[in-house]
């Protein structure tokens, strides 16, 4: 690692370039800090990347909820995530960009922030940051553990070293027992590792612009709407596709496309061109006429926003092999989930969700259609597989304090403990 760090540097700072970050915070990356380390006790949180750093935001509300002295710092690698952080990290809380996982860039964050205890999200394992902490005397915990069996069988391929890196954990807690069975295997302390749920299921709902909401209901007036949320390349055409068979059926139906990239907005505006259909994209101010078809939603940080709009949506990174997308937000929201069929990222969720009526699975144009238009021209069978989605978010909440006492206990966390 420390022999590729400076190609690894190349890479990372021409991304973060294209976003426009400031010199000064890209240096975050070779450990240098950009803000001053707060008085106390410091628990640092790392996710790679928007989805993994912001599925932890209650988890951090309930731990200052027992320890209000806690500061937290939350490290990611995009500057998409710093930015939607910025906005809905809470009080007592910063960001910095993670270090490479090199010995310098590592030795240098770690010299300068000195945490308490360090917990890591996901699929977030990265030797150097672990062994480097763990041998400074940070405890750390691993959250919501997700590996797919394709990385755990890399990682059996040298099981000395991968017992070794999971020894680095003082706590490992899983998304489903499935992942405890894959730490397990990988050479994990079976007494370290424990079956939990999944952090995205405990999540706040998304924020919401009210005055936005009520500006755009005005817009659109009664008019059916649709979301197509999170959507990647080589999933739009069967959307629109999908949407231009809706439209013969309920001709004043409008969809709402959010690309999982907003960057990608010219790239699909050119797509539903191709279609001659009427579209109003989000990031130029426009707004939706009685004759557009389609908004495009190609910005940043509004989902929470097109969730209050419209009762259905299909859930993107699920029509391809990309493993599917958090469908809690939407049932929180008080939605009714329509995914494609990879959904491997939320294998056990969406089998339990389709189950009880709250998801309904669709893999063609037709299918989607066909969903879209029953909810529309059924009240009470979408009423129905609203209630379903909500209760089953709601059955979640009372595992977050079993959460946050295992975790206090296991990185001595709690008051009058012991460093």
């Amino acid at each position: 690692m420390t022999a590729l760090a400076p190609v690894a540097w190349q890479v990372v700072s021409r991304k973060l370039k294209r976003y426009d970050v400031p010199p000064l915070r890209m240096q975050e990356r070779l450990g240098h800090a950009s803000l001053p380390r707060p008085k106390g006790p410091l628990v640092w949180f790392h996710g790679a990347s928007v989805g993994e750093s912001l599925s932890v935001l209650t988890l951090i509300d309930a731990l200052k909820g027992q320890r209000p002295d806690l500061n937290i710092l939350m490290t990611s690698g995009t500057a998409t995530s710093a930015e939607i952080l910025a906005k809905r990290m809470p009080a007592g809380c910063q960001h910095q960009f993670a270090p490479l996982d090199a010995i310098g860039p590592v030795d240098r964050f770690l010299d300068y922030w000195h945490p308490d205890a360090g917990i890591f999200v996901d699929s977030e394992i990265w030797p150097n940051m672990l062994v480097r902490a763990r041998a400074a005397g940070v405890r750390l915990a691993l959250v919501n553990a997700r590996l797919s069996q394709k990385s755990v069988e890399g990682w059996k391929k040298y099981p000395a070293t991968s017992a070794f890196v999971l020894d680095q954990f003082d706590l490992i807690l899983t998304q489903n027992r499935q992942n405890a069975d894959y730490m397990r295997e990988m050479g994990a302390d079976e007494a370290r590792v424990k079956s939990g749920v999944n952090l995205k299921a405990m999540a706040k709902p998304l924020p919401v612009d009210e005055l936005e909401l009520a500006r755009l209901r005005g817009q659109i007036g009664d008019r059916p709407i649709w979301v197509a949320a999170s959507t990647h390349k080589g999933e739009e055409e069967t959307i629109l596709a999908a949407h231009a068979k809706l439209l013969q059926q309920v001709p004043d139906a409008l969809l709402v496309l959010v690309p999982r990239h907003p960057e990608r907005g010219d790239e699909v505006a050119q797509l539903i061109a191709m279609g001659s259909r009427s579209v109003v994209r989000r990031s130029k101010g426009e707004t939706p006429r009685a004759d557009t078809d389609i908004l495009l939603a190609d910005t940043l940080g509004e989902m929470g926003l097109w969730y209050a709009l419209s009762d259905i949506v299909f859930v993107g990174g699920s029509l391809r092999a990309i493993g599917g997308h958090n469908p809690f937000e939407v049932a929180s929201a008080g939605g009714v989930v329509l995914s494609g069929p990879h959904v491997s990222n939320f294998a056990e969720t969406y089998e339990a969700m389709e189950r009880i009526g709250a998801a309904r699975l669709v893999e063609s144009s037709e299918e989607i259609a066909k969903a879209v238009q029953s909810f529309i021209e059924d009240p009470k069978a979408l009423e129905a597989a609203k209630t379903a989605g909500h209760g089953f978010v709601s059955r979640y909440g009372d595992k977050l304090e079993e959460m946050v006492s295992l975790i206090m206990e296991k990185l001595n966390l709690n008051e009058g403990a012991a460093p």
